[in-house]
């Protein structure tokens, strides 16, 4: 059984303002970096067999970060890299509604072209990594499409707001990929240290 943890990146000052960032190359700021602390020192000692990121500057720090604690073979992964979403890129959610009322974006990728991809490198990491345990530190547009394809709709894009740093996680069985569970963030707020090593 393969198995997937998927991490969202670390907050961005775009996060903080409610700016959409799609493929537009933000870096974490303070924030985001504490939270992907977190996230190294929740799963430190935990067992994993690679951590695999998104190319995209947030996405990429936050796996740094998480790499300290981990010390496992990191890797860049381009199918995992955000959603474009063309000229809403860098906007407010006010901004967003003034100039585009439907939500329909000009230049944005397509949701079949994100799905196409997405389910291409669930498939090599699947092929590479079998039956293997993998972080993937992503985006919160392409974990909710995960979420979204895996249950059939039921949770993920349009219906699923992810915390920045949440963990979801998959596995492969029998064939398919199933969700045991989605934006988890209790180990952004820990006060028992026993908890660190628990995998939700």
């Amino acid at each position: 059984m393969t198995q997937i943890c998927l991490v969202r990146h670390g907050e961005t000052d775009w996060n903080a303002l409610g700016k959409i960032q799609g493929t537009t190359d933000i870096p974490l700021n303070e924030t985001g970096k504490k939270q992907a602390e977190a996230c190294g020192a929740f799963l430190k000692g935990t067992d994993w067999d690679v951590l695999i990121t998104s190319p995209l500057k947030r996405a990429k720090e936050t796996a740094e970060i998480i790499n300290t604690y981990m010390d496992m073979p990191l890797e860049e992964m381009a199918e995992f890299k955000e959603r474009s979403f063309g000229d809403a890129e860098g906007m407010t959610p006010e901004e967003r509604t003034e100039r585009f009322p439907g939500r329909i974006y000009p230049n944005q990728e397509e949701v079949e072209t994100l799905h196409k991809r997405l389910e291409m490198g669930l498939e090599k990491i699947n092929d590479r990594y079998k039956n293997k345990r993998v972080l993937l530190v992503a985006h919160g547009a392409v974990i909710n499409a995960i979420l979204s394809v895996f249950s059939e709709g039921e949770i993920g894009s349009g219906k699923t707001q992810l915390m920045n740093a949440c963990l979801s996680n998959i596995s492969y069985k029998e064939n398919k990929w199933e969700i045991a569970n989605y934006n988890q963030v209790t180990h952004l707020d820990m006060t028992d240290k026993k908890m660190q090593n628990q995998i939700f």
